[in-house]
């Protein structure tokens, strides 16, 4: 032992110009070229299965003739499982890691136990608990710990409380685990490696033990590395150390003499690591192999000066060539995060116009990558990532998270169509009966929502109404019918969390079948299904079905699918932990901005800053150090190419600060990369010069001219013939939004539904109108929000309207009928109305009403031609077209709700004072105007001539249709 720890460690660093996986490979082939049984007999610790991997790969690459490979076994994350013949040394076994589903669900029960929070939000404390957990097991603190710190005076009372809390938890948490015989996966690599390093300091172990790429400082490594560093076959090798740097700037990374250790530096990190193995900067060998291409060996020294502590900036106004420039290295700033992942894709097409040449993507935006992949298979090109894609994203990830919405949803036509429309749902022969029968569906929800349930949807859709949308809703009945018996298993009731599961699972089932779980992502998602049924009896009590989907969303998130078969082997792209240890010809380091590179500090509910560095864990801004490593390591490849983009979805985007830095050095040396933003912008767009687009006007035939137009219909007509042409002779009409709010249209529906019940049920009976409109807004598809706020208007113009009656029908005006429709013949066209009310006036004479939400039709538009709804009905009505209603009609009037003055609710007459019309020639003006307008767009041959009146079409569906922002600005200007 004493021999041991007097020996000179063995630690190299394999500078970052180098890619370290292939440079290591090719220093343990030329240090074993005499036996390679020694290779094949020594081992390799990596941080993670994906640097085994990419270590692996190395060595098939360099394997030639044939070649045995070394053990390769990851150490580094703590989510990983150790090889326990490897370090289970002691003759007690070490009792097995808590499943991480499980340990969630039991620390989410503590917590509820605790008082501090129930059901979901227990949940997601138990996930921020368990992270917390992990990082006080990696540097092995305890609770004991966590009393005995000393807080500031100032810290504030919440954090004191989460920290007592949280000790009394840690406390309680051991006893949990020795109560089911488990352990912390922390706990457990940390007894093995403990196990492993006394057992190594006291007996070598046969064979070389190399650890390679590890950084991790966590106690238990830098105890296993410093014993490794010492072993006769023991060395450890680090990637991109600096052993350039003046030894001022190395201690300033450190702190000391009350100057705190700056988290943020890329290098200090590694200095934690060597410092708890007890190894000086000096002890540290440069790997003096190299990765077979030709490499800037000034580019280290370059990017050294680039992360310089702050204080030692000044000497960029001295550096010389070449030590002022980065050749090789260019910017490109992107419009958008679409046009760069644009960018990307073509800089990595070009990449393979040059034999052998390779190309990676770097970057920790997952959405750009996922672009860049989608972009790149425009060109058949499927580029290896090695992230994967989150299960949540795949098929039976996104029919897991649809089942459980729309239960949470209460089958809520949104959630409820996305999950029938799944194409895993009803994958086999009957698929396209399936899909036609959803697609009537869809099209019968459109508007406010029905009642929850299923029961809710099929009696909306058995409920009557217009005549349109009744038609489409029998239509989709029958389907519905047969369709709402496979989502009866969702349907069930269930409250325990166990029972919720079983009730998705079962619902799964019956809509997708067993295929639904079949292929890698299927049984990847079995898995963690049957694990979270299993375990969820140690969980929280009063988990929502909403607080199952945010969870099982986490779940399905945490989990990466990767592809059995690589992508394409010159190009990757790669997430920061692997490009640390590999290169390529040319790397993308993509997604410099702000909150993505370097991410956000995650805020953490349990442990405040202070407690985190009392505690010796250190500051939340050490990952933005582990991010500037990365960023460093990128920089070493022999052509590298930086990209942003200048906005993001927000906002404005702010560059990275280590991008900053960068520029601030090099000042206008960092070369601009203005190709790639010019191509990224103009690849999609159209060779062909832009085409004036002239003012439609399509001219159909006589014979295909309606002949049948309503009271409605006649002003859209006259102000925009084009979209009249849309609506009756193409028969396009806009549809409504599943789900929508209920708009004015379905207020002007339901206010005239209500009076129309009121006369022929109530009698017009004053103090029944009230009770009426309070069912109507106590109504499922009445959203709470326009409940709120139209309600107490609603009741006031109400109120208004019963007294109106009251007190006309005292000076001997009655209602005569209401919601009556009529039609009357005039030149060879059929004109058809429905009047909201017709009075009997105490002459006998009829008054014409119309109920508006809002407020009416200006009395300047009637005098004008437009707005005539009323003087067509009253001519329809003098033509004896309500039948059985006979007379003459000399008052017209609107009934308005909308707020006049102090009071809602107001009548107000169509004319101008002082006008051309009145009363008595309102209906003569009609009849003229309307013969005017059949003349010539129905029985004549005009065009219909889009926007022909534009102040007067104030309706936009048609809009798009016509291309009016591509014509109507060119008309006006010229």
């Amino acid at each position: 032992m004493a021999e041991a720890s007097r020996r000179r460690p063995r630690v190299y660093s394999i500078p970052l110009h180098r890619s370290f996986a292939d440079a290591l490979v090719n220093g343990l082939l030329a240090r074993t070229a005499s036996d390679r049984m020694r290779l094949a007999r020594a081992t390799i610790l990596t941080a993670s299965n994906r640097a085994a991997r990419t270590i692996n790969d190395a060595f098939v690459r360099r394997a030639e003739g044939g070649l045995l490979l070394p053990r390769i076994v990851p150490i580094g994350q703590a989510g990983e499982a150790l090889a326990a013949d490897l370090f289970d040394q002691g003759a007690e076994p070490v009792p097995p890691a808590i499943d991480p589903i499980r340990r969630q669900l039991l620390l989410a029960r503590l917590i509820e136990r605790g008082g501090e929070r129930r059901g979901g939000e227990a949940l997601r404390m138990a996930a921020e608990l368990a992270r917390v957990i992990d990082e006080l097991g990696v540097e092995r603190k305890t609770a004991g710990d966590l009393r005995d710190i000393e807080l500031a005076e100032d810290l504030a009372r919440h954090w004191q409380t989460s920290l007592n809390q949280l000790a009394v938890l840690i406390e309680q948490w051991p006893i949990v685990l020795d109560s089911i015989g488990c352990v912390e996966l922390t706990e457990r690599r940390n007894r093995l490696l403990g196990r492993a390093s006394a057992s190594w300091q006291d007996t070598a172990p046969p064979g070389m033990i190399i650890a390679a790429g590890v950084t991790s400082a966590a106690p238990a490594i830098a105890d296993l590395l410093r014993v490794i560093a010492r072993l006769p076959g023991g060395q450890v090798v680090l990637p991109g150390l600096d052993l350039g740097s003046p030894d001022e700037e190395w201690d300033a990374i450190w702190g000391g003499e009350g100057a705190r250790p700056i988290e943020t530096h890329p290098q200090y990190a590694l200095r934690l690591l060597i410092e708890r193995m007890g190894v000086a900067r000096s002890d540290v060998v440069r790997w003096r192999w190299g990765d077979g291409r030709p490499r800037q060996a000034v580019r280290a020294r370059q990017v050294s000066n680039a992360f310089a502590p702050a204080k030692f900036t000044a000497k960029w106004a001295e550096l010389k060539n070449p030590l002022n420039k980065l050749r090789g290295v260019s910017l490109a700033e992107f419009a958008t995060p679409a046009d760069e992942a644009q960018g990307i894709a073509i800089a990595l097409r070009e990449v393979l116009e040059t034999p052998g040449k390779t190309a990676a993507l770097v970057t920790p935006d997952r959405a750009l990558a996922r672009r860049v992949s989608a972009h790149l298979r425009r060109w058949g090109v499927q580029a290896d990532d090695s992230a994967g894609t989150p299960l949540s994203r795949e098929p039976i990830g996104t029919l897991i998270l649809a089942a459980a919405n729309a239960i949470a949803e209460d089958f809520a036509p949104v959630p409820l169509l996305a999950l029938l429309k799944h194409p895993l749902v009803q994958a086999a022969e009957g698929r396209n009966d399936w899909l036609a029968g959803a697609r009537k569906l869809d099209a019968a929800l459109r508007g406010p929502r029905p009642a929850g349930g299923l029961g809710g949807v099929t009696a909306f859709l058995s409920q009557s109404g217009d005549p349109r949308s009744e038609r489409i809703r029998r239509a989709a009945l029958p389907w519905w019918i047969e369709a709402s018996q496979a989502l009866e298993p969702l349907a069930r009731e269930a409250d325990a969390l166990t029972d919720q599961l079983l009730r998705l699972g079962d619902g799964i089932r019956a809509l997708a079948g067993e295929a639904a779980w079949a292929g890698t992502t299927g049984r990847d998602a079995a898995a963690l299904f049957d694990d979270l049924t299993t375990h969820a009896p140690d969980g929280p009590s009063g988990v929502t079905p909403r607080e199952l989907v945010e969870l099982l969303s986490d779940l399905l998130s945490g989990i990466a699918v990767r592809p059995p078969a690589g992508g394409h082997h010159r190009i990757a792209i790669r997430g920061l932990i692997e490009s640390r240890l590999q290169s390529a010809d040319l790397v993308i380091a993509a997604g410099l901005n702000e909150g993505a590179w370097p991410a956000e500090p995650a805020p953490d509910p349990w442990l405040a800053p202070q407690v985190r560095i009392a505690l010796g864990m250190g500051a939340a801004e050490r990952r933005i150090g582990i991010a500037a490593h990365d960023l460093a390591n990128v920089l070493g490849a022999p052509e590298v190419l930086l990209t942003r983009s200048l906005r993001e979805a927000s906002g404005p985007a702010i560059e990275s600060r280590f991008l900053l830095r960068l520029k601030a050095m090099l000042g206008d040396q960092l070369e601009p990369d203005a190709r790639l933003p010019h191509l990224s912008a103009t690849l999609d767009a159209s060779a062909l010069p832009p085409r004036r687009v002239s003012q439609p006007a399509p001219n159909p035939p006589v014979s295909a001219r309606p002949i049948k137009i309503s009271v409605t219909e006649v002003d859209r007509l006259k102000a925009d013939p084009f979209a009249f042409y849309a609506r009756a002779i193409l028969r396009l009409s806009l549809l409504d939004m599943v789900d929508a709010d209920p708009g004015p249209a379905w207020r002007g529906s339901a206010v005239h539904a209500v009076f129309d019940q009121w006369f022929k049920l109530d009698g017009c009976a004053p103090e029944k109108l009230r009770p009426r409109v309070e069912d109507l807004l106590s109504g499922p598809g009445v959203h709470p929000v326009i409940r709120a706020l139209w309600q107490p208007r609603i009741m006031e113009a109400v109120d208004w309207i019963a007294e109106q009656v009251v007190k006309d029908a005292k000076a001997g005006r009655t209602i005569a009928d209401t919601e009556v429709s009529g039609e009357v013949e005039i030149c060879g066209v059929t004109l058809h109305g429905r009047a909201d009310r017709i009075d009997r006036m105490a002459d006998g004479s009829l008054g014409i009403v119309d109920y508006k939400n809002g407020k009416p039709p200006s009395p300047g538009a009637v005098e004008q031609g437009f707005a005539m709804q009323l003087g067509l009905l009253g001519l329809i009505a003098e033509m004896g077209g309500f039948k059985p209603l006979t007379g003459s009609p000399t008052d017209f009037e609107y009934w308005s709700l909308a707020k006049n003055k102090d009071q809602f609710g107001q009548r107000k007459k169509p004319f101008k004072k002082g006008g051309e019309l009145a009363a008595g020639n309102f209906v003569e003006r009609s009849h003229a105007d309307f013969e005017k307008a059949a003349d010539k767009w129905l029985t004549g041959d005009a065009p219909y001539t889009a926007k022909l009146v534009p102040d007067f079409a104030p309706y936009d569906e048609y809009d798009q249709l016509m291309r009016l922002d591509e014509w109507l600005g060119r008309e006006r200007a010229s």
